[in-house]
């Protein structure tokens, strides 16, 4: 099995954060990756929250990621470093009068541990402990995908781009690569099944890298 994309939920959720945030007719992080998460059904959704008093571009992405919830039918786990955290993020949350998810509150190398199968999981790269999220999250055999937001400390020196080559554990089959301008920038990696990573195998151990000139999308190949 693997992620499939479901484009009638994924638009319900995207208009539903619309909606319910007020966003205006431009393009924001919540409503794309609300939209993200219900449409490929995820079953366990997972984001790393972080603190953004000044223009609260976290809480209306934890809302959107509520409500692709409410369609998908899974769990959704927002793991917040310190109590201080947790109180705030819950108050803004059930002002907005979304389902609050479990809030989880430790150390991300601890938290991570106790969670399984991970298929949609968000990072914030101003958390101090983001790669420590990314390296201990035990993914789903369905495959998963992995959102940096504010992604700005990993960069390639040639090209000043983000680079997962610094986060993610060299054991991960990335299948796909996307760099979207939304907020202040969304590095997504789409990771294979297990399914597509034992046929990877079946072909030599070569890295084929790709870019749309059209879309921009960096599409990676292991043949």
């Amino acid at each position: 099995m693997k992620l499939v994309w479901s484009p009638e939920t994924a638009s319900k959720a995207y208009l539903d954060t619309i909606q319910t945030c007020g966003i205006s007719t431009k393009s924001s992080v919540a409503e794309f990756l609300s939209a993200m998460a219900a449409g490929y059904n995820a079953k366990l959704t997972v984001e790393a929250w972080k603190s953004d008093k000044i223009n609260g571009d976290s809480i209306t992405t934890s809302i959107g990621l509520a409500i692709a919830t409410k369609y998908n039918r899974g769990r959704y786990v927002c793991v917040v470093p310190d109590e201080e955290s947790r109180l705030e993020y819950v108050g803004a949350m059930q002002i907005s009068g979304v389902c609050l998810p479990e809030v989880v509150v430790g150390e991300a190398e601890e938290v991570m541990k106790r969670l399984n199968e991970v298929d949609f999981l968000i990072v914030d790269e101003r958390r101090s402990d983001f790669i420590s999220v990314f390296n201990s999250a035990k993914l789903s055999q369905r495959g998963a995908i992995l959102v940096c937001k504010n992604g700005s400390k990993i960069r390639n020196i040639e090209t000043n781009k983000f680079s997962w080559d610094g986060v993610l554990d060299s054991k991960v089959c990335v299948v796909r690569l996307v760099t979207l301008p939304f907020g202040n920038g969304l590095d997504i990696a789409y990771i294979a099944s297990i399914d597509g990573i034992q046929k990877a195998r079946k072909y030599a151990k070569r890295w084929i890298r790709h870019v749309d000139r059209n879309s921009g999308e960096e599409h990676v190949i292991r043949r």
